[in-house]
């Protein structure tokens, strides 16, 4: 700063009270005069390491790839590409089979999709559709004796799907003429005047837009009516000639009681003009929602009960064409799949909302892991060093080393640690064989779901249930395919037959179980006439006998005498349930065991949970319990108790934490300069350390922590406990 500029200016700064104010303006004295202040400084060139510009490399027109070099920044260009493609080949294939309409966020764009529609939302809502517009076809108040028709839809914990089932029934009724839905929120009826005005707004705008509502009101003959008179919407109904107008109340339980009474007053004196059909979305229950009713507006009210399919449904068919697909090539672990259903059975978590989550996992594979490159079909063409290097320390790759070692392959382990080449060769064709187990499993998967519907076992697991039992290796061990295995020994002749009928392709083909099949047919028509044909494990087939042995009665089973044909059809069941058990044990392996699994599949920890669930509190908490879990300490020893060697913001938390509800001022700083003080001794400065001590108090306010005391002024009171 120039010294003439702090001569002239000091002599008036005592007058003007400069020496007492907060911020000062620092103008240096070399500035050039004819710039403006405000201007923006001139951008440097970016240079290489000759001195010479930097050209942008990348053609004009094509938009810059989100994705960053990893492999310490040594990654190439055309690998950094070669990830990003194989990210959105594989995602467009899973985005084509579940519609999701909304906002995707990647890296620093916002795109909007408007995705195909999807087989799997509209398949669970179909059902419901069917019931809903046969209802709404099929009632009218002749039929119910002049009481309003009415439909009480239970959503649960899947708001979403009550949205979905009300546009395409809107659509519906549109297309062929019938009238249309008018959708009333809660916020949409303060008053009587306003509920009324909302719904010919929207009666009339859904087939009309806005313009033709303005129109419908300026254009309309005799005189002028309030925007509220239901005479509008009854010309309306006249005009289109329309015969069913659902009126749907989304969120029923948040409307007013007095409100909703008197609308359904007035309702049901228009019946006999405009052919209403209400229809209530009820998150609760049928119950509780008529209690908050009087009996007089229940009696208006005559219909029938509707119950949407919960939110878990939809996640289940979603997971299961997300990962049991035939033409899978990535799979989410056991780790990320628990996370992901933990989520949807401890929140409201909606299917667009889990399949977003899903999306972020994909992302996260994709942009942090440089081995998502062999997705592609032309890595063969990218240098080979670094990435050979990256795959030599995958866990996978040393298992399989000491696999081949213990099997007596020692020259394949030398050519696997020291040919780039064929280290290439053999990852692409591990790669294929793990895809394949992968798909193998999830086969497995499906087939014991369809196991247990078909034999009655278990109603309420799911395909996601028995996935991460498969994904953690433990399905083969697991009761679920024990008491698939026990129970279909019980099975008679029409039960296996059925039974065979649901086993996948992968495994009818199998010799073994040709022959089984061929056997079996030939049994039945060998004995065409003498009924279903039971096996010696069938509770028909024993007997039990009844002995008192000293005064105690004892039950004792036996095997019956089997005809030959229960004989023979025993043996077969034998070798199917080995056959059965043999398929198990060969394809539900632990994927974790797989070569190169951490290119395929995504397992990691706590991927989504800190994420999606993040603990904040418990990280500020930590972090000023123990600042050296994230600092670098320059002693040799961890610094588990207080010393000024931590940040003064940790050293008043953690005296804070020792105090009461509130704690005294003085006290607090007086045990403050204790700890420095008794670190450095005479060497310590009360000053400095009292600048130290309010910063950190002012931090620990910023913080939420403490607060001014009411009660008493040179007290501080505190605000959160640790661990709440």
């Amino acid at each position: 700063m120039d010294p003439d500029f702090l001569e002239t200016e000091a002599p008036d700064s005592s007058r003007d009270g400069l020496n007492t104010q907060g911020v000062y303006i620092y103008r240096p004295a070399n500035a050039k005069p004819n710039k403006p202040q405000n201007e923006r400084p001139s951008k440097r060139r970016k240079v290489e390491s000759d001195g010479q510009e930097r050209q942008d490399k990348r053609p004009q027109g094509t938009q810059a790839c989100p994705f960053v070099p990893l492999l310490n920044g040594e990654e190439s260009a055309s690998s950094v590409d070669l990830r990003y493609n194989a990210y959105q080949r594989l995602w467009s294939k899973q985005e084509a089979k579940i519609q999701v309409c909304g906002r995707f966020k990647m890296a620093h764009a916002v795109d909007t999709y408007l995705t195909v529609m999807q087989e799997v939302l509209e398949d669970v809502d179909s059902k419901i559709l069917e019931e809903v517009s046969s209802f709404v076809k099929g009632s009218s108040a002749q039929v119910y004796d002049g009481c309003i028709p009415s439909a009480l839809v239970t959503v649960g914990s899947n708001v979403s799907s009550l949205g979905r089932l009300l546009t395409r029934l809107n659509e519906r009724l549109i297309t062929g003429g019938e009238g249309g839905v008018v959708v009333l929120e809660s916020g949409d009826a303060p008053n009587i005047k306003t509920t009324l005005k909302n719904i010919i707004r929207g009666a009339v705008t859904n087939t009309e837009g806005n313009d033709g509502y303005q129109n419908f009101l300026t254009d309309r003959e005799g005189p002028r009516l309030l925007a509220y008179d239901l005479d509008l919407l009854s010309d309306y109904v006249q005009r289109k000639g329309a015969t069913k107008l659902v009126l749907a109340f989304r969120d029923s339980e948040a409307f007013d009681p007095n409100l909703l009474t008197d609308l359904l007053s007035l309702l049901s004196s228009w019946l006999d003009r405009i052919p209403f059909t209400l229809l209530f979305g009820i998150s609760t229950s049928v119950e509780l929602f008529e209690g908050r009713l009087p009996r007089s507006s229940v009696a208006l009210l005559r219909g029938k009960y509707f119950e949407l399919h919960e939110a878990s449904n939809c996640v289940d068919r979603i997971y299961e064409r997300l990962q049991a697909e035939t033409d899978g090539e990535f799979w989410l672990g056991r780790n990320i799949t628990g996370v992901l259903f933990e989520r949807t059975s401890d929140y409201f978590h909606t299917p667009e909302a889990f399949f977003r989550t899903v999306k972020y996992a994909y992302m996260s594979h994709f942009f942090a892991n440089p081995l998502a490159v062999l997705f592609s079909k032309d890595f063969a063409g990218l240098p080979r060093g670094k990435l050979c290097q990256a795959i030599r320390n995958l866990p996978s790759f040393r298992r399989f080393c000491e696999d081949l070692v213990e099997d007596g392959h020692p020259k394949q382990v030398r050519n696997l640690l020291e040919n780039d080449e064929y280290l290439f060769q053999e990852c692409s064709r591990y790669l294929e064989t793990g895809k394949q187990q992968m798909r193998n499993i999830f086969v497995a998967v499906k087939m014991t779901h369809a196991f247990l519907k078909h034999l009655n076992l278990s109603k309420k697991t799911g395909v996601s249930d028995i996935s991460i039992l498969a994904l953690s290796g433990e399905l083969h061990d697991s009761q679920i395919v024990g008491d698939i295995l026990n129970t279909m020994k019980t099975l008679d002749s029409d039960g296996l037959k059925d039974l065979l009928a649901t086993v996948p392709e992968t495994l009818a083909d199998s010799p073994q179980l040709r022959e089984v099949q061929a056997d079996f047919e030939a049994l039945l028509k060998a004995y065409p006439s003498s009924g279903p044909l039971r096996s010696e494990y069938d509770s028909r087939n024993s007997i039990a006998k009844a002995t008192v042995v000293q005064q105690r009665v004892q039950v004792t089973k036996s095997k019956a005498k089997q005809p030959k044909r229960d004989v023979e059809y025993t043996q077969i069941l034998d070798r199917f349930h080995a056959t059965l058990e043999a398929y198990f044990a060969g394809t539900l392996v632990k994927p974790q065991d797989l070569f190169l699994y951490e290119v395929f599949l995504l397992d990691m920890r706590n991927p989504l949970k800190d994420t999606f669930a993040p603990r904040p509190r418990f990280a500020i908490e930590r972090a000023l319990s123990s600042p050296f879990d994230y600092l670098m300490s320059t002693s040799d020893t961890s610094e588990n108790r207080l010393s000024a060697k931590q940040p003064a913001t940790a050293i008043l938390y953690q005296l804070y934490l020792e105090s009461g509800a509130i704690v005294n001022a003085y006290d607090l700083w007086s045990a403050f300069y204790a700890v420095f003080e008794s670190d450095q001794g005479d060497k310590c400065d009360e000053r400095a350390i009292m600048a130290l001590f309010y910063r950190a108090l002012s931090e620990l306010k910023a913080l939420g922590v403490v607060k001014n005391s009411r009660k008493k002024v040179d007290h501080i009171a505190k605000t959160s406990w640790a661990g709440l």
